[in-house]
């Protein structure tokens, strides 16, 4: 058995007693999140060979696909582990993104799906669906995704939240990154099981 250790990306700021209050809750470090900040602890995380940093999503932190894009060419090579919430970007477009990191990146991508936050929070995202639905619609993002990924075929798909037509990609990601998923819901499972 091997073992993978990942370190984590403070894109809020950092300090010796930050506490979390759970998403959605505003929160900084005493020290800044600044790129110059975030280049050092990249450099310092694979330079203790720690294969990825964990980057979260969130309204209190950094975008974390953008902060990464900016921090692969400083690394050689660590992983970022790049959260994200399936309800806040088009299934064609996240595909997409992948895609270019992952070209980009010389294969360092990692994705956390964030089926969503506190309540609050999802609304200020203008997402309105309730917890079950959310996994609903997760599970049709991820389908889509997949497809796209993975078919040289256009793909339409109809679901209860989701709709494409024709939606294709003209660079797939290579190799395919890896899904990391978390939620312990009874909704949450039967998602998880399939998709990662």
């Amino acid at each position: 058995m091997s073992l993978s250790f990942h370190w984590f990306l403070p894109t809020y700021g950092d300090s010796r007693n930050l506490v979390a209050g759970g998403h959605g809750t505003s929160m900084s470090g005493d020290r800044p999140a600044s790129l110059r900040y975030l280049n050092q602890i990249a450099g310092a995380a694979e330079e203790n060979g720690f294969e990825a940093v964990l980057t979260p999503t969130g309204a209190w932190c950094e975008d974390a696909w953008l902060t990464t894009a900016m921090l692969v060419e400083t690394t050689e090579t660590l992983k970022f582990l790049v959260a994200f919430r399936p309800g806040v970007v088009s299934p064609t477009l996240a595909a997409q993104m992948a895609g270019t990191f992952q070209r980009h990146s010389r294969g360092r991508l990692l994705l956390n799906v964030v089926t969503g936050g506190e309540p609050h929070e999802q609304q200020a995202y203008g997402d309105f669906l309730d917890k079950e639905q959310r996994y609903e619609r997760t599970g049709e993002f991820l389908h889509i995704v997949r497809e796209l990924w993975e078919s040289d075929a256009p793909v339409t798909f109809e679901g209860k939240h989701l709709q494409v037509r024709n939606a294709q990609l003209n660079n797939r990601p290579d190799p395919i990154p890896p899904v990391f998923f978390g939620g312990s819901s009874a909704a949450a499972g039967p998602v998880a099981a399939r998709y990662t």
